[in-house]
This record gives structure tokens, C-alpha cells and sequence, in this order.
């Protein structure tokens, strides 16, 4: 009986990662969630940032990625910088996100 409470357990853990991952807004806002603001991460809108997507189009194509921008980023605590601009790449069926910064 254990075991089997286990395997739901772990068999919802693995639901909720792939439907965190399986659109580009969701991945970025789980990872603007897990990074530490929660508030952003669920306030915030996303746009597609058409500067960096068109000045890093071949870096972006090897990639398998976009770039987007949040609308009301957060404030990072230790620069006092906005957390604007971040990459979401795409594998497989999956999208993960990362900063990508002001460049």
C-alpha cells in the first residue's frame, strides 16, 4: 500500500513538471517563480522581444529558442537591476527558460 501511495505521489510530481514546461509563458513563469518572485512571476505579462529576436536570430535558431520580456519585471535584490529579458529554449516538447539579460 505504501508503495503505491508512492508511485501517485511521484507520478503527480512528473504531471506537474510537464505542464509547468509546456508552453514557453508557463516555463518562464515558473522560472521567475523559483527564482525567488513569486509575485512577478504570476502578475507580470509576457511579450515576445522583438529586438533580441531579430538581432540574435541565428544564435536563437541554433538554440531552438525566443526571446521574451516581462512587462512589470522584478527587482533584483542585490543590483537593484530589472529582471527583464530572458531566453525560453525549446526540447523536445519542453520549454525552459533562463535569463538572458540587458545585452
Amino acid at each position: 500500500m505504501k508503495y503505491k501511495k508512492e508511485k501517485l505521489v511521484l507520478a503527480g510530481i512528473v504531471i506537474i513538471f510537464l505542464l509547468l514546461h509546456s508552453t514557453p509563458h508557463l516555463a518562464l513563469r515558473t522560472h521567475v517563480f523559483i527564482s525567488g518572485y513569486p509575485g512577478a512571476a504570476l502578475t507580470s505579462g509576457i511579450i515576445e522581444d522583438d529586438y533580441h529576436n531579430k538581432a540574435d536570430s541565428k544564435k536563437f535558431a541554433r538554440l531552438n529558442g525566443k526571446a521574451y520580456t516581462l512587462t512589470d519585471p522584478p527587482i533584483e535584490k542585490a543590483t537593484e537591476g530589472l529582471l527583464r529579458n530572458y531566453l525560453v529554449r525549446k526540447f523536445g516538447f519542453l520549454y525552459f527558460a533562463e535569463y538572458y539579460g540587458e545585452t
